[in-house]
Parts: C-alpha cells; structure tokens; sequence
C-alpha cells in the first residue's frame, strides 16, 4: 500500500511525523529519501516526538557527522544518516544490525546510499519532495496495518 500526503508547512510535516510516532509499536525501521531540504528532518522530529522523546523539537538533529543519534521514548530511538558514508561496509560498522530489535525504531535518512543494506528488511519508505515553497509531498509505503494516517 503507498499512501501520499501533502503538508505544507514545516510545522504541519512534524505533527503528521507525531501522528506516525505516536502508532509505532517497536521493531519498525524507517528509510526516508529525498533531497536535501525536503523535509526530512522535521518528519523525524515530529515521530521521535510521537515516541514520547523529552523536548524533541530541540533535541533532535540530523547526525550528518556523528551518524548516530539516540533519543529515549516509550521506545529506544536510533536515528542514523548515511549522507557521509562511502559504502555498504561502512554503515554495517555503525552497527546497524544492533539499533535493530523489538524494543527500537530505527530512522535512516538518505537511505538511497544504503539501500542495499535493507534488502531482506521488512521497512518502511518515506519519500519527501519540495512541492512549493513549503508544500512538502510525503510518499509512505510499506506502512504497517497499525498505522492510520
């Protein structure tokens, strides 16, 4: 099932990431793609936030040069961005196969440059476009019966 929605403003794309953090039940991992700027981010914001995380909106930044961040909610939260790796072995090194268990969501940003990784993954994809200024397209799919949007 792919399901599409359109937010159009920064603050409408974090309550819809809340929306989705709020459902999730542990063991989901999230690929988001998209360019630079599109959203992504504020998405992850808003389910880290939906986890129950403390001050999330503060809290939460894109990892570009730790790769990791944790948060701690109802459920463990790794976010990871592979923006910076060179290959698959590399974000194997980060542990990824660890962050993965019932009691976790693990969020990728640029999922692209790891997407081979995933295979054999039951995940989730989010794609994100610019469709305006602020008008962001999110694309879901794979998205988990418990979900409802």
């Amino acid at each position: 099932m792919t399901i599409d929605i359109t937010t159009n403003s920064a603050g409408e794309t974090v309550k819809f990431g809340q929306n989705i953090g709020s459902q999730l039940k542990g063991g989901e991992v999230i690929a988001f793609y998209g360019p630079l700027g599109s959203g992504k981010t504020h998405l992850i914001k808003g389910i880290v936030a939906g986890l129950g995380a403390e001050d999330a909106a503060n809290e939460v930044t894109s990892p570009t040069f730790v790769l990791v961040n944790e948060y701690s909610g109802r459920l463990e939260v790794y976010h990871l961005d592979a923006y910076r790796l060179d290959s698959i072995a590399q974000f194997e090194q980060i542990g990824f196969d660890d962050y993965c268990h019932p009691g976790s969501v693990v969020l990728i940003e640029w999922a692209d440059k790891i997407e081979q990784a995933l295979a054999g993954i039951n995940y989730i994809k989010i794609e994100l476009s610019h469709l305006g200024q602020t008008a962001r397209t999110i694309r879901i799919t794979n998205a988990p019966d418990y979900i409802h949007f």
